[in-house]
């Protein structure tokens, strides 16, 4: 299992997939912001927390169609799913590997560009508290949307179709935690209903991908 993880995560920095592009497309979506809405300080606090979440998430969003992209090219995915490690612990490595390399910089990251959408010296902790919870079903639930359309030629939009609904939870909820925050009001609800989206996912989604990479290799 450790070898597969330092295996995608090597991967993952010299594709050009993951580690660099989803950070890359974070900033610029945050930068672009404020030119987009003017310098309006109170507006842009007031949204600040929502933006930060959507830039995540589709930076998040970038690298999923290659998850197992690679694999399935050159034959690997192949010699995974007849190794003696079981296909969800597969899946579950491969999202971890994921996480590591696109949402975790973005977590640490995204106080650093708050101050750029003037948010509240109070929303900081929220909003990484929000997106350390949240940023994990993110990996999970595209990995699920990558493991659907594994092998399709251009496939990518089609995933970004089924995953964005599968998204919306978590961004409400993870948004609206880093909004309370920032306003000074209890975020201690949307945070735990997060972490509840969060389990869940985990628990079930890696079964569920790797039931549907079975039927794609056969």
């Amino acid at each position: 299992m450790r070898a597969l993880l330092i295996r995608d995560l090597r991967l993952a920095v010299r594709a050009g997939g993951g580690f660099g592009l989803g950070l890359a497309f974070f900033l610029i979506v945050v930068v672009l912001i404020p030119f987009a809405v003017g310098p309006q300080s109170a507006l842009l606090a007031r949204i600040a927390a929502g933006v930060l979440w959507i830039g995540a998430l589709l930076a998040c969003l970038l690298s999923l169609d290659r998850l197992f992209a690679l694999d399935w090219d050159d034959g690997s995915l192949d010699l995974l799913a007849t190794a003696p490690l079981p296909m969800e612990a597969i899946v579950s490595i491969k999202a971890l590997a994921h996480w590591l390399t696109t949402a975790l910089p973005l977590v640490v990251i995204a106080p650093v560009l708050a101050v750029l959408l003037n948010l509240p010296a109070a929303g900081y902790w929220p909003l990484v508290l929000s997106l350390l919870l949240g940023t994990p079903a993110l990996s999970v639930i595209g990995t699920f949307g990558a493991a659907l359309t594994v092998g399709l030629k251009r496939g990518g939009l089609l995933m970004s179709l089924l995953v964005l609904p599968l998204y919306v939870p978590t961004l409400i909820f993870g948004a609206e935690a880093a909004r309370r925050g920032a306003e000074g009001m209890a975020y201690g609800t949307p945070l735990i209903f997060l972490a509840g989206i969060t389990c869940g996912t985990i628990a079930l989604l890696p079964f569920a991908s790797a039931a549907v990479l079975r039927v794609n290799l056969r």
